[in-house]
């Protein structure tokens, strides 16, 4: 097969078509012999449940076991015998892994990928995204762990005949909880900082997403690690809550809520000693754009950021502040733009928007859209797709408040976005400071000193600027790290960066006497 175009979050205007032609020419073996399995994994003996695809409710993802309380227990027993060993391994072993690890994921990009598309309603591009992201999260993290001789470090000898250094060495086993709206990529994520730095894992995927975890456990196997370093468990929150409780897990790596999240770090503080949390949280994400943009530039890139994926990232543009001079003729390009987004089948190849992910996210939709009349205009979208798709296609919403509100404070997670207009950059750097998240924030201007003044002040731990392919999205392993202040995460350091791998790491000093 000739090389194909790769594809990122940022990567927009390239050709993609051979991308389509080759996911045209494996989907349907793809639909006939991964999906509607039955599945088993050794750590989940419970009940089966039918996952079914939120594309239609007519496609079976397959019937996946629950793991029990005893399967719990077991997968952790498995993980700290596995640790023993892993926890010793060398600098060599882990990159050797590491790079089985890519090949693995290389040969099953593209099943990944459209396992990811079938479970979450993702795009085409979205879901190869997703799985080439994978990739590089592991070779970018290879590639500092090696760049940094595994965090060990000379330091400085006092006395003759004596050698001292730093040494991070792993914490033990780490528990791994990822969300839904990345099943690959934000697993990837957690699953490679923590094995990659010699800790043993025992990994729990979003309760809808075990097709992609399974897959994902699959590569992890082919690429050969010892027996008992990775272990996966299958359920829903109460299997999360038994894993995060249980004496045998050393720390803890968790994307999600800002709720969970939070719990999460409550429990562990109330034990002996703490464990460490390493945790993103969501966002609101908020973009600004002044009298002195390029509209055309300003509006594509709000709308990508806001209705990719359906809304449903954590780096998601869901408020934008427009200066009250350009707010009519901003808002007229962003509906232009965004009407020309096509809502429909994730499986073809035009598709823009699928559907949203579960009956929750319906509900949020109609309430925000319950809380704008009276108080504010709806300039585009407002109503589901119809057209014979189900209530879960929605149309991407654009909506105008002229006054703060919850809407403009709280992660939405859909594809609604809010216009506020402003007569001073400074006011509303201020309003779309004032929120409990601090994920990312764009700004869309061509003077200098605004775009001095949007870096110096806004809260947020991933900036960016004048961005076509995503107002606030587009994070990238090794580009834009994401890092997450206030409610967004709990340590100031994020993933995708340089400073990710040593959260999975505690220091040792070691002082030793030659003579």
């Amino acid at each position: 097969m000739a090389e194909l175009p790769r594809v990122t979050y940022s990567n927009i205007g390239v050709d993609f078509s051979p991308v389509h032609a080759h996911l045209d020419t494996i989907m349907p073996d793809f639909e006939k012999n991964m999906l509607a399995s039955d599945w088993s994994t050794p750590f989940a003996t419970g009940s089966r449940t039918e996952i079914l695809s939120p594309i239609e409710k007519t496609i079976s993802l397959g019937k996946f076991p629950v793991s029990t309380a005893t399967d719990v227990k077991s997968a952790i027993k498995a993980a700290r015998a596995g640790a023993k060993l892993w926890n010793r391994s060398t600098l060599d072993d882990r990159l050797a892994f590491g790079a089985r690890w890519l090949e693995a994921l290389a040969e099953r990009k593209f099943d990944l990928g459209l396992a990811a598309l079938y479970e979450i309603g993702k795009s085409r591009i979205e879901a190869i995204g997703e799985a080439e992201e994978c990739l590089d999260f592991v070779a970018y993290y290879a590639s500092e762990l090696k760049a940094n001789n595994g965090f060990v470090r000379p330091m400085n000898e006092l006395v003759e005949n004596e050698t001292a250094a730093s040494i991070l060495k792993p914490y033990g086993v780490f528990a791994v909880i990822a969300p839904f709206n990345f099943p690959l990529a934000l697993s990837t994520n957690m699953v490679s900082g923590a094995l990659l730095t010699g800790n043993a894992v025992v990994y729990k995927p979003s309760p809808g997403c075990s097709l992609t975890g399974l897959l994902l456990a699959e590569t992890l196997r082919v690429a050969g690690l010892p027996e008992g370093v990775f272990n996966i468990v299958l359920g829903d929150g109460e299997v999360g809550r038994l894993l995060v409780t249980e004496d045998g897990i050393d720390g803890v790596a968790f994307t999600g809520s800002h709720k969970t999240g939070m719990s999460i770090f409550r429990h562990l503080a109330t034990l002996p000693y703490m464990k460490p949390v390493i945790a993103e949280m969501g966002g609101k994400n908020p973009a600004y754009v002044t009298s002195k943009a390029d509209l055309d530039r300003a509006a594509q890139g709000v709308a990508r950021s806001a209705f990719g994926l359906q809304g449903q990232k954590c780096s998601a543009c869901s408020v934008v502040y427009v200066d009250e001079k350009v707010k009519a003729e901003f808002i007229d390009k962003l509906v232009v733009f965004s009407g020309k987004l096509v809502v429909g089948d994730p499986r073809k190849a035009e598709t823009f928007m699928g559907p949203v992910y579960g009956d929750a996210t319906v509900d949020r939709y109609k309430t925000g859209l319950a809380e704008v009349e009276g108080t504010g205009t709806v300039h585009f979208g407002g109503a589901a797709l119809g057209q014979g798709f189900p209530d879960n296609y929605v149309l991407p919403t654009i909506v105008e408040l002229h006054g703060p509100s919850r809407l403009t404070r709280e992660e939405l997670f859909m594809p609604f976005l809010v216009v506020r207009s402003f007569d001073s950059l400074d006011a509303a750097l201020h309003e779309g400071n004032n929120i409990a998240y601090g994920l990312s924030a764009g700004i869309f201007t061509n003077d200098q000193s605004e775009l001095q003044y949007f870096l110096d002040f806004a809260e947020a731990g991933v900036l960016y600027a004048n961005r076509a392919s995503g107002a606030t999205t587009g994070a990238w392993p090794g580009a834009q790290p994401f890092c997450g202040w206030k409610g967004t995460g709990v340590s100031g350091k994020g993933g995708l960066g340089t400073w990710f791998l040593p959260q999975y790491l505690r220091e040792q000093s070691q002082t030793i006497m030659t003579k």
